[in-house]
């Protein structure tokens, strides 16, 4: 999710680099990729747990239901990743992509809490919000430059 997520400030910040504009033309691969470990992650929770009851019975811990909240935010997103769902949805599937930043932070919590490990969690995040900080405000600059 962290890379496909970088991939917009990388191609800004280096707008000549070839690689970046290949990374683009994949990035689809990326967010379904990351789908794909929550699901297997989410799998391997429940099989652990070991019954419905254990689920349900940490469920409203504050590591346990963003991590939830992260997994159903990806399920839209992963369906319409596809061309098909491109063409249908229009200007709409941009905005539902746009979710994936809730679920970036749902993701960020969970594995703070659930695991109670700040240190690594930042680590793969902080580098992921000043990118788009800086993808943000070189946005706003730009907008601002226009309507001078």
């Amino acid at each position: 999710m962290i890379i496909s997520m970088i991939l917009t400030p990388m191609r800004m910040l280096f707008p000549g680099s070839g690689f970046w504009r290949w990374m683009m033309k994949r990035r689809r691969y990326f967010g379904v990729a990351a789908f794909a470990y929550a699901a297997l992650h989410t799998v391997l929770y429940i099989i652990d747990m070991g019954t419905l009851k254990a689920v349900l019975g940490e469920a409203l811990e504050f590591g346990i239901w963003t991590g939830w909240l992260a997994m159903f935010v990806f399920v839209p997103l992963a369906i319409t990743s596809n061309d098909w769902s491109v063409r249908k949805m229009g200007p709409s599937w941009k905005r539902l992509q746009r979710w994936v930043y809730l679920a970036a932070v749902g993701t960020l919590l969970h594995w703070m809490f659930a695991h109670n490990e700040f240190g690594p969690a930042l680590v793969h995040f902080v580098p992921l919000a000043g990118l788009e900080l800086y993808r943000i405000l070189r946005n706003n600059t730009r907008s601002k430059a226009r309507s001078a």
